[in-house]
């Protein structure tokens, strides 16, 4: 029997993803079907010049700069790869090194007054424009990009449909909605590997055989989450029921 990790994350990040788990996971087969699609796209409000930028996703940055020429901003990132990311693009950033809160916490300890301007996809998971302007700040946000739903492939559900474990990172509570509603008939033992607890929170009772929350709500933090449950599959592969 084969342990499999199903990315459903949208690409470049799903290659990317695929790559780290090969890497560190031996014995297990990697199978990536992405169920969303980024279309860039939308546009900006008028830049005076003075904003904050505030970026929660690679494909932000993307976005921002596929619409853009200006670099001269400030700008905080939700996490360090997102934060790279700008800065490859010539924008500074600052790191948060976490999710939505770890972010809004970064902004308050430092004093950051804006005005802020949040770079983010048609579907978000936090309104980070609202919790600022909720306490005090002048913040808006515009959309530079799209996450288009996709189907999964016909061979992820029939590894959903088979009886071999399944390992499934989900990194967004979208993302996690669109494969549980697209996955009929699971008699796979499936492990979920859920990157906060809003995400684990839209796995329904009883569709997994063991859901687990990643302890920091980044990549380094899902990866070694996965690499436990790849221990855990084989157990179960072996014969023996995990705790």
């Amino acid at each position: 029997m084969t342990v499999t990790i199903l990315i459903t994350r949208p690409e470049p990040e799903a290659s990317r993803m695929a790559a780290e788990l090969q890497a560190c996971c031996a014995a297990v087969a990697v199978v990536v079907s992405p169920v969303m699609q980024i279309a860039y796209g939308g546009t900006l409000p008028d830049l005076a010049g003075d904003e904050v930028l505030i970026i929660t996703s690679r494909h932000g940055v993307e976005g921002f700069c596929r619409l853009s020429a200006r670099r001269d901003f400030a700008c905080y990132a939700v996490g360090d790869a997102t934060a790279e990311a700008a800065e490859a693009h010539g924008i500074r950033a600052i790191s948060a090194g976490g999710d939505a809160e770890a972010l809004l916490a970064r902004i308050a300890a430092e004093g950051a007054r804006g005005p802020f301007l949040h770079l983010r996809g048609a579907h978000v998971a936090a309104d980070v424009a609202g919790a600022l302007r909720a306490i005090g700040h002048a913040a808006r946000d515009t959309v530079v990009y799209d996450q288009v739903e996709a189907a999964l492939s016909p061979e992820v559900q029939a590894l959903l449909q088979g009886a071999e474990p399944l390992i499934l990172p989900l990194m967004s509570p979208r993302s996690a909605r669109i494969v549980l509603a697209q996955a009929t008939g699971i008699t796979a033992p499936l492990f979920v590997a859920a990157i906060s607890r809003k995400v684990a929170d839209e796995v329904p009772e009883g569709v997994s055989h063991r859901v687990e929350i990643a302890e920091t709500p980044d990549l380094p933090g899902m990866l070694a989450l996965v690499q436990d449950q790849v221990r855990m599959a084989k157990r179960l592969e072996g014969g023996k029921r995990p705790q």
